[in-house]
């Protein structure tokens, strides 16, 4: 970094070799299962804690792995520091594998060794601190920065770890929130000389920057504001944003051909749900990188979110009953559908042994009402065992749409077999589904065997109690004499 507020790298820094784009998808792939394991109420924090460990040092470049991982570990422990003296016993060859990397100035080494180190205490301030020397070193600012302000809520009066804050957030030209981080160094050292100095210098560089760029004094009082609202004094959300979207674009106008720039600046729009703003970062890095298929495919990602987010704005207003809302969704759903279609064509041409695009593009060829071609790309996907279940159910109905009932109940009770109970979801689908159609098979008891299990699942699932009496009256119309009230011409999807 510079003392003038612009980020370079440090001369002679150990740059990290840059993962792959294979690397990346493989990283980002384990990223996003984590992410999900996270939002249940209950997990396996340990295995996340694994999966989160690949990204952080596949990629320590990445401001949302490295958060993701303390914030995991914090469950972990149940936001209860651990004993000290246990903390420091456990990962002690790591703890010095990162104090001799630091020594040696190599820094990928501390980062990686850091981060087991706080496998044993998340709130260890030393580790953070080493971490984010070593992700400035490296040229990772966000990841300094967030590295810092973990360490910075672990231990707030923690002196060294205010003046690290304090020299980072002046480099950066924020200078009300480095003033607040020397002034807290100010109560546990009134008597140093350095840190009146420290307080008078950054005052004046202030008072400069306004000067030179009395444009911005309008975002300054918004940064000064929240750090004002912040009772603890750490960098506010809103703020800390702020900041890393104006530092990236200064960042992007300097190295235009830097992608990484543009990755980081359009995931924190993508943080705020805001995809229309990060499709156009991407846009522009697809423009700069002449077409690269790894930047062309992240768009086409925030493009589809885009559309799906309105698409879920308009549905709402669809629900309330508002005049014409309803036509605008039917077209904006045929909109979305028809760009998957083409996005999952494209991959499925450039991964040909990518079995999931396979899925994707059969479940986007069913809703399009394209069967026969969904039906191929059903029948290739199920080869992968994690699918075989959900592929069985699609084919099911694809069959059952066709007409072809008897191979669509084939498919059903396949589907019943290959769908693990914890997707309790589609396992309801299949049992229902296959329940449905043998009854209008007039097969009652497949239908009844599929029902009941159903209903022992979820007795409140869609009509299944209804179509339990139906089936009972099936059966005493039968010993009656009666004509059945089911045909396999009467199959319903």
């Amino acid at each position: 970094m510079s003392s003038d507020g612009n980020v370079t790298n440090t001369p002679g820094a150990q740059a990290p070799g840059a993962p792959s784009p294979m690397q990346r998808k493989r990283i980002q792939k384990a990223f996003e299962h984590a992410k999900k394991l996270m939002a249940q109420h209950e997990y396996d924090y340990t295995y996340v804690s694994e999966l989160l460990a690949q990204c952080v040092t596949g990629d320590p470049s990445n401001v949302d792995y490295i958060t993701a991982y303390i914030e995991n570990l914090h469950r972990k422990f149940n936001n209860s520091r651990p004993p000290a003296i246990l903390a420091q016993f456990k990962e002690r060859a790591a703890r010095a594998a990162m104090k001799k990397a630091e020594a040696q100035g190599q820094w990928e080494e501390v980062y990686r060794n850091g981060a087991k180190v706080l496998t044993a205490n998340p709130w260890d301030v030393a580790a953070l601190r080493s971490m984010a020397t070593a992700a400035k070193q490296l040229g990772h600012v966000l990841c300094e920065m967030r590295l810092l302000k973990f360490a910075l809520e672990a231990n707030p009066k923690d002196p060294e770890t205010n003046i690290q804050c304090a020299k980072a957030l002046a480099e950066l030209g924020q200078y009300d929130q480095a003033i607040a981080c020397w002034h807290r160094v100010e109560q546990a050292r009134p008597d140093d000389e350095e840190v009146q100095r420290a307080i008078a210098e950054l005052t004046v560089r202030k008072h400069l920057a306004r000067t030179k760029r009395p444009d911005e004094e309008a975002a300054e009082r918004k940064k000064k504001a929240a750090a004002a609202a912040k009772a603890a004094g750490a960098t506010a959300p809103e703020e800390e944003e702020i900041s890393q979207e104006e530092l990236l674009r200064e960042r992007i106008a300097r190295d235009p051909k830097n992608l990484q720039h543009y990755f980081e600046l359009a995931q924190i729009y993508i943080n705020r749900d805001d995809y229309k703003e990060a499709e156009a970062v991407y846009a522009k890095a697809l423009e700069v990188s002449g077409g690269e298929v790894e930047v062309q495919e992240r768009w086409e990602d925030v493009q589809l979110r885009r559309l799906r987010q309105e698409l879920m704005e308009v549905r709402k207003r669809r629900d309330s009953g508002e005049p014409g809302a309803d036509e605008q969704y039917q077209r904006l759903r045929k909109a979305l559908n028809d760009r998957e279609l083409e996005v999952y064509k494209n991959r499925c041409e450039r991964y040909p042994n990518n079995l999931t695009f396979k899925y994707e593009l059969g479940l986007r060829y069913q809703i399009g009402g394209q069967i026969n071609e969904a039906i191929k790309q059903f029948q290739i996907a199920r080869n992968d065992p994690r699918r075989k279940g959900v592929c069985m159910l699609s084919l099911g109905q694809c069959f059952q749409q066709i007409k072809q009932y008897r191979l669509a109940m084939s498919h059903y009770e396949a589907a019943i077999e290959e769908i693990p109970d914890r997707d309790a979801e589609n396992k309801k689908r299949a049992l229902y589904q296959a329940g449905k159609l043998a009854f209008a098979l007039n097969d009652l008891d497949a239908a009844e065997k599929h029902l009941s299990a159903l209903a022992g699942l979820d007795f409140s699932y869609r009509d299944v109690s209804t179509l339990l009496d139906k089936i009972a009256a099936a059966r005493e119309a039968a010993v009656g004499g009666q004509a059945p009230a089911a045909t396999e011409q009467t199959a319903v999807s």
